[in-house]
């Protein structure tokens, strides 16, 4: 069966220039469902799992529904962390890359409240942020929301799990009436159904392949005897197969600190990823394992929401979770768009009820595979492939992709092969280079379209 072509959607031409120029040609499932009712200005229910569109799908209403000559706020979206504001935001960027004068706005916590108010006094179309930052805004009066004509609940099953539900009670409230409303969900809990029948109108339900297939995807469980071999059989694992790139996935974020503090400890590229790291910190830690400058993050599920990999080697439940929906979604980070993936599970005699549950629920059979001998422990880890350079320069500073690479092409004479992803913020860069070329790719940022900059190895 074909898949429909986003070229049979009534949109203006500048948002169907942008799609072409981005290679979207076809719709995924959801977007094929969601996109004719949206933009019908229809309130939408999308129950979908992570990855399968939904963003473009609120993206393109959000612009279709936008009126330029109205230099304020309309469209407000709502989701449960800074990593995943900041994707939307760059996803609604590519897409308007075609229309004129388009302002995204991020408000998450973690940054400057002070620069925030400044950015918003200058004006806005579209604010993506989480509840506890947008609420703040609204009490001090910084956000201006009369003007707002289309609201997105992101991952809202997330944002109710993180105990938002206040927040996103009180922020729903002030805003206008006869508002369009589209709310995303992985899954539909008691309190999505709530939401929707307090705030939206009439809305449409779409449901589309709500469990990631295991059709693509290799499970892999492991059995421990004690809790304290967990550590162990998680080394023997890397050691033995030395993937390029792992996700670990811990319940707490004592068990992410512990398990990343061992690792490193072994030599082990390991970084952590959870809710109590200063922000600079989380940031820093996702550019470096996106850009392949270390191998494994160690993460809790709440953090690792929003983290976008296009490629990673395999999925590993250090604890096997206390909800089966989340041992599907972290499965789904592995095996994306197609792809074959891997995930290892680690469990014992404690964790036969959700074994079980597993089981039952995905119709297949657990099947254990041995732990590799204590002699892979004489291996040595593997090291990345790059290094991450941080540059003491920006957006502010009119710094783009290009002059970075030129930098280290031109005159340095690196190869472009061998420069890796580059990612400009407010104040900062980042560039992934190879791993035997650091200082000379340190000596080559130090002027920067004629102007010094500091950088350094992450």
């Amino acid at each position: 069966m074909s898949k429909p072509a986003f070229a049979t959607l009534n949109l203006p031409e500048a948002l169907q220039t942008s799609l072409a120029s981005l290679g979207f040609q076809t719709m995924t499932p959801v977007q094929a469902q969601v996109l004719p009712l949206a933009l019908a200005k229809r309130d939408v229910i999308a129950k979908a799992k992570t990855g399968s569109g939904k963003t473009v799908s609120f993206g393109l209403t959000a612009l279709n529904n936008l009126n330029n000559d109205i230099f304020s706020p309309q469209t407000l979206a709502l989701c449960p962390t800074r990593e995943l504001a900041d994707q939307i935001a760059e996803v609604i960027r590519q897409l308007a890359r075609s229309t004129s004068n388009v302002k995204v706005l991020t408000l998450t916590g973690g940054s400057s409240v002070r620069a925030q108010i400044s950015s918003l006094e200058k004006g806005s179309h579209i604010i993506v942020g989480t509840p506890g930052r947008i609420e703040d805004h609204l009490a001090r009066g910084t956000l201006k929301i009369a003007q707002i004509n289309t609201l997105v609940l992101d991952e809202a099953d997330r944002m109710l799990q993180m105990g938002f539900q206040e927040s996103i009670d009180r922020i729903v409230e002030a805003l206008p009436e006869g508002k369009q409303t589209l709310l995303m969900s992985a899954t539909y809990p008691e309190e999505i159904h709530s939401i929707a029948k307090k705030y939206m109108n009439s809305p449409e339900m779409v449901s589309v392949d709500t469990t990631h297939s295991m059709d693509t995807i290799e499970q892999h469980f492991y059995r421990i005897q004690r809790q304290q071999d967990r550590v162990h059989a998680l080394k023997l694992l890397l050691l033995n197969f030395q993937p390029a790139s792992a996700l670990v996935f811990c319940n707490t974020k004592v068990s992410v600190n512990e398990v990343t503090r061992s690792l490193q400890e072994c030599r082990f590229a390991a970084i952590p990823l959870h809710g109590d790291l200063e922000q600079k910190d989380r940031d820093q830690n996702l550019i470096r394992f996106t850009n392949q400058s270390c191998n494994i993050m160690v993460a809790t599920d709440v953090a690792a929401r929003g983290i976008d990999i296009e490629k990673l080697d395999v999925v590993i439940n250090y604890e096997l979770s206390k909800e089966l929906e989340v041992h599907i979604h972290r499965s789904g980070r592995t095996g994306r768009a197609g792809e074959t993936g891997v995930v290892w599970t680690l469990f014992n005699d404690s964790d036969q009820y959700r074994i079980e549950q597993l089981e039952n629920s995905l119709h297949f059979k657990v099947k254990e595979y041995t732990l590799p001998g204590d002699h892979v422990l004489k291996a040595q880890p593997a090291k990345p492939p790059t290094v991450t350079l941080e540059i003491n320069a920006g957006k502010k500073h009119k710094i783009r992709p290009g002059d970075i690479l030129g930098a280290l092409t031109g005159e340095g004479e690196i190869d472009g092969q061998r420069v890796g992803k580059i990612k400009i913020v407010n104040t900062r860069s980042f560039v992934a280079v190879d791993r035997n070329l650091a200082s000379k790719a340190q000596q080559c940022l130090r002027k920067i379209k004629g102007r010094s900059f500091k950088t350094r190895v992450l």
